[in-house]
């Protein structure tokens, strides 16, 4: 017997939570960056989260602020997460963050064997698979920018990739790409840095 792709999918889309008291993307940036978190802060959010969270990142938590333009990470009704944030998936943190050749040819093999419409049941069942797969794409990262119409800057926190800033284009191209400097992948410090010279391709 097969895979139960919809009870999957539906398992999955439970591991996103959305912090109604965070504020949209356009009000932060016009907030003041919240004070440093202490060490004991950054563990306790860490122990929760089951991760730990790549150098550069866990520094700017320390020194920095859990804050500004990017989003904030803080103690809410359901424990720690990120405020204005309705992409990470909480229940994937853990999991290593796939690089999209680990998946290519499964999705280009799964695009050609959609069902027709007029079965409702296996094109759901189908559907479902799909999702899936959308929701691994993103496992181990952390959506820390919302960029608008549909696009995302991604901090990698487990796996090969751990420290990395990936760009989720997945709106327009369907791809997700490491953000580059010099042609190389760059981590959370350059991209604070240089964040508006970065490019994902």
């Amino acid at each position: 017997m097969g895979e139960d792709w919809i009870a999957e999918c539906r398992r999955l889309e439970r591991g996103h939570r959305f912090d109604p008291l965070g504020r949209q993307a356009w009000q932060t940036y016009a907030d003041p960056a919240p004070p440093p978190l202490s060490l004991d802060e950054v563990r306790e959010a860490e122990a929760q989260l089951g991760i730990t969270f790549p150098d550069e990142y866990r520094d700017h938590l320390l020194r920095a602020g859990a804050g500004g333009r990017i989003n904030r990470l803080r103690r809410g009704e359901q424990g720690w997460g990120w405020a204005c944030d309705r992409d990470t998936n909480y229940d994937l943190l853990a999991e290593p963050f796939p690089h999209p050749d680990a998946y290519a040819a499964y999705e280009e093999e799964l695009d050609e064997r959609e069902p027709p419409r007029e079965d409702a049941a296996a094109w759901e069942a189908w559907d479902a698979e799909y999702g899936v797969l959308q929701e691994r794409k993103t496992a181990g990262v952390v959506f820390l920018q919302e960029g608008g119409c549909g696009f995302s800057t991604l901090l990698v926190v487990t796996g090969p990739h751990r420290g990395e800033m990936w760009f989720d284009g997945r709106a327009t191209c369907d791809r997700i790409l490491p953000l580059q400097l010099h042609g190389r992948p760059v981590g959370f410090a350059e991209w604070i840095a240089h964040g508006a010279n970065l490019v994902p391709w």
